[in-house]
């Protein structure tokens, strides 16, 4: 598939530990990647070094195949943005903010914006600058989702948005997605990025400790289950056993194994056998990788 963003040891240090650090990474035509990190990790700077409001300190970034940095007027011809900070201009209302850059971006249709203000319950006759962050950040969005470009670039979008918008933009998301369209989208919350992305990546600390493939984590040939036995000599004649033990609570007579799919049938089979208070599956999701993801990282600090 055809490379639309390609970032090389991007780099931006700000000093102190602060920016960003050999950032290397890809998205593809018609993919939805994903950044998940803390405030302060990097999220926001990456992006903005993809828009061409940064110059990078070293390393590049090209979109389709052009400098970010130096044909950034051209990249924006084909990129839809939501920033993660919302600035508007000196206008009365998200009405007459709309018409404007409809008229900027030479849309005459706006039938799809007004799908997307219906779909999000947008009142856009209300004063631009007294708007809630909600309102503001709805506005945003259909500022720029209403131009139907190829590339939609998301900072931190549901932020300010209440549970139910969440999931209406969410829906919206999924729409343009299945239209073709190559997204990037950062966020804090694990799991609007698994319902939304083909990959991933955990940015800690500016640096990207490891890119997931979302689809693989959901489609995983073993499963986690947590098994709390009754007695204690049951407890320690389960562990005798060559079961995979990745979690061992002793204080609890608990275990946690992890198992492939095969041998699940042989495992229920022998735990007929013990008196067991309880048996769970763990579900094993984008945020429980990453987390071990960094646990691994601070175990190779250590040693």
């Amino acid at each position: 598939m055809e490379e639309v963003i390609i970032a090389r040891n991007l780099t931006k240090d700000y000093g102190n530990g602060r920016g960003i650090f050999d950032l290397n990474f890809t998205v593809k035509k018609g993919e939805a990647f994903g950044f998940v990190g803390t405030n302060g990790s990097g999220k926001t700077t990456t992006i903005r070094h993809i828009m061409g409001f940064l110059k990078p300190q070293s390393g590049s970034v090209q979109v389709l195949g052009l400098d970010a940095w130096k044909d950034a007027c051209e990249i924006k011809k084909h990129v839809e943005y939501v920033p993660g900070e919302i600035a508007f201009p000196d206008l009365p209302t998200g009405t007459a903010f709309l018409k404007n850059q409809a008229e900027l971006l030479k849309i005459k249709d706006l039938s799809y914006a007004n799908y997307i203000i219906e779909k999000l319950q947008l009142d856009t006759s209300a004063n631009l600058k007294r708007m809630s962050k909600g309102m503001k950040q709805k506005t945003a969005i259909v500022s720029a989702l209403m131009a139907n470009k190829d590339i939609l670039i998301l900072d931190e979008p549901t932020t300010g948005l209440d549970p139910l918008m969440r999931i209406s933009f969410m829906e919206l998301i999924k729409e343009e997605k299945a239209k073709g369209k190559t997204i990037l989208m950062s966020s804090q919350m694990f799991n609007e990025l698994e319902e939304i992305c083909d990959r991933v990546a955990l940015i800690f600390n500016g640096r990207i400790v490891d890119i997931a493939d979302v689809n693989k984590l959901k489609n995983l040939d073993y499963k986690t289950l947590k098994i709390e036995f009754n007695t204690r000599q049951d407890y320690l004649k389960f562990k005798r056993l060559k079961y995979e033990i990745v979690r061992d609570q002793e204080k609890y007579n608990q275990v946690t194994v992890k198992i492939k799919d095969e041998k699940i049938n042989q495992l229920f089979k022998t735990l007929k056998n013990y008196s067991l208070k309880f048996i769970s599956e763990t579900k094993y999701d984008l945020e429980k990788y990453f987390k071990e993801k960094l646990m691994e990282k601070k175990e190779e600090k250590n040693v």
